[in-house]
């Protein structure tokens, strides 16, 4: 490898240092953004009209805004959680527990640091730097049986892992556990940015305290996920029809519209039972662990959205707590006034929607409030403060549309892309999930070495090291989602000196998948074809050669000679 050759990749790689760091400081200037504005506008509504009791949600801290993204793994026993949660990592992890019987008997967070040990849940739920303080509220019983992992690893260093306990069937299961372990699993679903549900191929049964799970995280519809898990033991039609009842279970259990996503496969580090489907079970691992893979970039994004479903939650509150206090009597028929209210709380709930031209999924559960409301004397209600709803407004319309501002979009030019921390066409992502081809059944490949494949791997592509020398120049053009406008790489190609018909030539060769645009890897195939007729003196082949093809599009190629396009 030429000395220039060393240049260029340190130079790409001090690049993407260079943009992580962007990213990280990016999200730091947005949390503490965050924070100020909940202090200053949130929290004291929330105080006010008592968020915390009716929503059962504690009032959030400094930590919580400043925390890595989490990802909540949640499932019946013996599903795998554990063993995906050892095959991300790459190893054990300290208080690890597997086997075919209920195992893991507590929620064990898992967080990177400089020494492996645990963590009792007490001194976890006080620590100054981890966002699990809101957890005392549910006692001693729990904390009992809520422990850390800490381990120095690469993977914790951008995201926090939870493990849940085993789900079981059966009322005895419920009340053995000594705490409600359904509010405990909306706790951590309402600050997790990924929810994880794993089954398993052979026990598609959704049990009584599974179905609760699934219905506490109803509004977190679109940070979950489903695993269909182990599913290399049965064959293909047999995984046909396993697949199909599990979106009916699910279907019928979730009540949403939308069809979740379920990744298909089996998630650990073991070689797959059958290989009969084992392209499906690579690509499906492939999406998953890119899922993975860009939360940290999703920080941002996620701390704004989980706000501004908090600030509507706490608006509607505001106004429901202040017109039931408007409406009490100031002396005599407190009770029986407040007991008629309670009883027409569905018509005041639409006479406030109406009035205040609100949401009708910002209020609480009606009967759940309604329980609440029992337990409290409504004159002790704080009237309505329109100054301080209004704050939230301008949270809304004003400071959070500025925040947005401060993220990539589509709008940007290149350069302002990379100073907000975009991903670029080969930009990593950041949190360094797994990937192996032994455990598909595949020959190893240099897709771990350093210094990249060899001639014979099948992911070979002689023009990578091409690719990443043309990289800043390919970027300086302005793509557009990854591409290059027709009229910009026409442009490009016109510059060379080579005449229409040859350009004609190279722009066939080059658009691999013919729709008349130029992303990076075609646009370093353009580059090479020019610079072969110009600087050796070479002819334009026929067909490019297969190790001039990326690896990506050798099948659509492949595809488009079969039907005779080519």
């Amino acid at each position: 490898m030429s000395s220039r050759q060393v240049s260029v990749r340190g130079a790409s790689a001090n690049a993407q240092q260079q943009q992580l760091d962007v990213n990280a400081e990016r999200t730091a200037v947005i949390c503490a953004t965050l924070k100020s504005l909940y202090s200053k506008y949130v929290f004291p509504l929330e105080k006010k009209y008592q968020y915390d009791y009716f929503f059962e949600s504690p009032f959030l801290s400094d930590a919580e805004f400043d925390a890595k993204p989490q990802v909540l793994l949640v499932g019946q026993y013996s599903v795998g959680k554990t063993s995906f949660i050892r095959y991300l990592l790459g190893r054990d992890f300290p208080g690890q527990r597997i086997g075919p019987e209920p195992t893991t008997d507590r929620f064990t967070v898992l967080i990177n640091g400089p020494e492996e040990r645990t963590i009792p849940g007490n001194a976890l739920s006080v620590h100054p730097d981890l966002p699990f303080r809101g957890l005392e509220r549910f006692g001693v019983s729990f904390l009992s049986r809520f422990e850390g992992s800490q381990m120095p690893s690469s993977v914790l260093k951008s995201i926090i892992l939870v493990d849940t306990p085993g789900i079981l069937s059966g009322e005895k299961q419920r009340t053995n556990r000594g705490y409600d372990f359904t509010k405990v699993v909306a706790w951590f679903a309402d600050r997790a940015d990924l929810i994880i549900l794993l089954f398993d191929a052979h026990k598609l049964d959704i049990s009584d305290e599974l179905r609760n799970a699934i219905d506490v995280l109803k509004g977190h519809e679109d940070k979950i996920r489903c695993i269909l898990n182990k599913a290399d033991a049965i064959d293909r039609q047999q995984l046909m029809r396993v697949y199909g009842a599990l979106l009916w279970s699910l279907g019928k259990t979730m009540n949403a519209p939308e069809v979740v996503r379920v990744y298909v496969g089996s998630f650990w580090s073991e070689p797959l039972k059958t290989m009969e489907n084992a392209d499906l079970f690579e690509k499906e691992e492939k999406d998953l662990m890119k899922d993975l893979a860009i939360l940290p970039r999703q920080s941002a994004v996620r701390k704004i959205n989980e706000l501004v479903k908090r600030i509507r939650k706490v608006k509607a509150l505001a106004y429901i707590i202040g017109h039931l206090k408007s409406q009490m009597p100031s002396i005599m028929g407190k009770e029986k006034k407040q007991k008629k209210l309670i009883e027409d709380l569905p018509n005041v709930f639409r006479t406030i929607l109406k009035k205040y031209n609100l949401a009708p999924g910002d209020f609480p559960d009606i009967n759940k409030f309604q329980q609440k409301l029992n337990e409290v004397k409504f004159a002790d209600f704080q009237p309505l403060s329109q100054t301080m709803v209004d704050g939230l407004d301008k949270c809304l319309n004003v400071e959070f549309p500025r925040l947005m501002d401060q993220l990539p979009s589509e709008k940007d030019a290149p350069d302002v892309l990379r100073k907000k921390g975009a991903m670029t066409a080969q930009d990593p992502g950041m949190v360094p999930v797994p990937s192996t081809n032994l455990k598909f059944g595949k020959a190893a490949t240099g897709q771990a070495n350093p210094f990249g494949y060899s001639e014979t791997d099948e992911e070979y592509w002689a023009l990578q090291e091409s690719a990443d020398r043309l990289l800043p120049s390919f970027e300086a053009l302005g793509p557009q989602g990854g591409f290059l406008p027709t009229n910009v790489a026409r442009e490009v190609l016109v510059n060379t000196g080579l005449d229409k018909e040859q350009l004609r030539q190279i722009w066939n060769l080059s658009d691999i998948d013919k729709d008349g645009y130029l992303d990076l890897e075609e646009y370093v195939i353009a580059m090479f074809l020019c610079d072969a007729v110009i600087q050796k003196g070479r002819p334009i082949p026929a067909e490019l050669p297969t190790s001039v093809v990326p690896p990506r599009k050798r099948e659509i190629l492949a595809s488009y000679k079969r039907a005779g396009l080519m």
